[in-house]
């Protein structure tokens, strides 16, 4: 299935652990490239987190914004007595080797973060849980817009190819009388030519000539290329895996045949054709650099 890299998805989550709101925003991009923008204690688990991402999304710039709080207050954290007694004993020593009285600043003692211990193991499990569950409530609800913008991508992009189809067969219908009005207009200038000189016209040789111009003017194998290649357009729309990357090569070799047309058949009508056709084309790259 289809997916445009331009999305927006939200989930707001409130259980007995956390309260949390997850917004996903996206655009297009020629890579995956993940922006997080997590509460302090959530920083620690972006890799895990990221490797959920990974299973929704190939590509595109993808910003992850996270507020999140404690529906209860969690555990206190443990005081380690027993490591600032030590400490304590052991600035209490030295001054008194240095015949100095050491009189302790308990409320500094207190600033200390090495000294603070998180038992924090059975709750680190529980948010966890709860955090992947919003995270991935988040990513369901952005699939789903990316999914309705990329039918709506689809949709533009198959009514241009239409378009595009029914000029390539008004191009294959005139070429042959194109090709022969070619080579009648020439015939009479050579004719024309001689019979100034007094001359006449090697029938044998202005065929050879002939059979050149014939290869240099046709147009058949880029037609069939073409065709072959807005055909391929169609299956790559409707199957939906890795779209983007395949839909813009294709797209690119649309545009080189289309252009080689162009410069062989010359003929003022099917030159505008060809030009509404490499309009149609970029339209359709242009809507395709937003799809996964």
């Amino acid at each position: 299935m289809l997916h445009s890299m331009t999305g927006f998805g939200r989930c707001f989550l409130e259980d007995d652990i956390l309260t949390q709101t997850w917004e996903i925003r996206s655009v297009n991009n020629r890579f995956l490239d993940i922006k997080w923008r997590l509460p302090l204690f959530v920083r620690s688990l972006e890799s895990r987190l990221e490797r959920i991402v990974k299973r929704h999304a190939s590509r595109g710039r993808v910003e992850i914004t996270l507020n999140a709080q404690y529906t209860t207050m969690p555990a206190a954290p443990q005081f380690n007595v027993a490591q600032a007694v030590a400490m304590l004993d052991t600035v209490a020593a030295l001054a008194a080797s240095r015949n100095q009285v050491f009189e302790p600043d308990y409320n500094r003692l207190l600033t200390m973060s090495a000294l603070w211990q998180e038992d924090s193991d059975e709750m680190d499990d529980s948010c966890i849980a709860s955090l992947e569950q919003g995270l991935s409530a988040a990513l369901a609800d952005w699939n789903e817009s990316r999914r309705i913008e990329a039918k709506a991508l689809e949709k533009d992009i198959v009514a241009r190819i239409l378009r595009m189809e029914e000029w390539l067969s008004v191009i294959e219908e005139s070429a042959p009388d194109i090709k022969k009005e070619r080579f009648e207009t020439v015939r009479d200038r050579v004719q024309d030519l001689l019979e100034q000189h007094g001359q006449t016209l090697d029938e044998n040789r202005f065929l050879q000539e002939i059979a050149l111009m014939a290869d240099k003017l046709d147009v058949s194998e880029e037609i069939t290329r073409l065709a072959a290649h807005t055909e391929r357009l169609r299956e790559l729309l409707a199957s939906g895996e890795d779209a983007g990357r395949r839909l813009d090569f294709t797209m690119q070799e649309t545009f080189r045949e289309i252009n080689t047309c162009g410069n062989k058949i010359q003929n003022a009508q099917i030159s505008r054709l060809v030009v509404d056709f490499k309009n149609e084309l970029e339209k359709c790259r242009e809507q395709v650099q937003n799809l996964e």
